[in-house]
């Protein structure tokens, strides 16, 4: 009878571990599935007042992004500014196909009058971290190629690659900190692409030490500390903790920032949100040392709330706010 016992448990289907909005699911014998379908299941709103298309980045990894610029760009003598946007997921999900992730670069595109660059990168646990920063910085190496190139019409014809912008949401987020303290001031290895700040949406970092917003947060927040936990579980190296260098800014083995030479960064988060004292935190402490940082915090909001309702009235607040920072910080 017990060995009976033993055979069906070593033969037991696999069960499920863990789950992430739906599209993600991993399993006890670590196996990976993985849904088509995206977790915000909205229509694109693509009205033809913005074009766009797919790029293939990184033959290596096989990944792309989409480029997108207003359909009016081509009659103005004017070039415009360029504007990364990288998605959220906690490195775990996402993609620039999602369509909350192109209805937002819609809304960049038409309302910064900008061109906006949509990279995908590698997800976590299936590529744990470096893995997504790496990518990211990929994907700006990319650009100075095509401004070193010009092969490129629709985009070399109406991009000024003097005036650069890295922004991402969340994960995203964390990932244009990273790509701020590797490129450092001006960006000056990515010539003649000129970086000329950094706007960090709800930026998704970490620490072993909860913060006061993660501790006393509610269960039901849209991003909550189980969901929190579970993207880092998921997606830092093997064997370390949320108190990696690329975690957490501020950990026992991060670079030190004071003395750094940044650009310009906007910081930006949701009230309401559980990451919000780590973004606050980071904004302060840099500009104790004397960095350019702006932070602006959205009373009562959610994390994500430009991306999940971009036509309320904080999502418009905060593009006017985006804009300003972009003529800011443009020469």
């Amino acid at each position: 009878m017990a060995g009976t016992t033993a055979s069906n448990a070593d033969t037991a289907a696999p069960y499920e571990v863990d789950e992430c909005r739906g599209v993600l699911r991993v399993y006890s014998d670590g196996s990976i599935v993985r849904s088509s379908k995206p977790s915000f299941n909205v229509p694109v709103r693509d009205d033809g007042s913005v074009l766009w298309k797919d790029v293939l980045f990184d033959p290596a990894h096989d990944l792309h992004l989409r480029l997108y610029k207003p359909a009016s760009a081509s009659a103005s003598p004017a070039k415009l500014p360029i504007f990364y946007y990288i998605h959220g997921g906690g490195f775990c999900i996402g993609s620039r196909t999602w369509p909350n992730c192109q209805n937002y670069c819609f809304k960049l595109a038409s309302e910064l009058h900008a061109v906006v660059v949509a990279p995908d990168y590698r997800l976590a646990p299936e590529n744990r971290l470096p893995a997504a920063v790496e990518d990211g910085y990929t994907a700006v190496k990319w650009l100075q190629a095509q401004a070193l190139e010009a092969s490129d019409a629709w985009l070399a014809d109406v991009a000024d690659f003097g005036r650069v912008f890295i922004s991402g949401d969340s994960a995203g987020g964390n990932m244009a900190h990273n790509l701020a303290v590797r490129l450092r001031a001006g960006a000056p290895e990515l010539a003649p692409v000129v970086v000329r700040g950094y706007v960090l949406l709800a930026p998704f970092f970490g620490g072993t030490v909860w913060s006061k917003s993660e501790a006393e947060g509610p269960k039901d927040a849209f991003l909550n500390l189980e969901l929190i936990d579970r993207f880092w579980r998921l997606s830092i190296p093997a064997g370390d903790t949320t108190d990696h260098p690329l975690v957490n800014p501020f950990g026992p083995s991060s670079l030190d920032l004071e003395h750094l030479n940044l650009d310009p960064i906007l910081v930006v988060a949701g009230g309401a949100d559980l990451l919000k004292d780590r973004a606050e935190e980071y904004a302060a402490k840099l500009k104790a040392w004397g960095k350019k940082v702006e932070y602006v915090e959205f009373q009562g909001l959610q994390h994500g709330f430009f991306t999940i309702d971009p036509d309320s009235q904080d999502s418009k607040r905060l593009m006017l706010i985006i804009k300003r920072f972009i003529d800011d910080n443009s020469t």
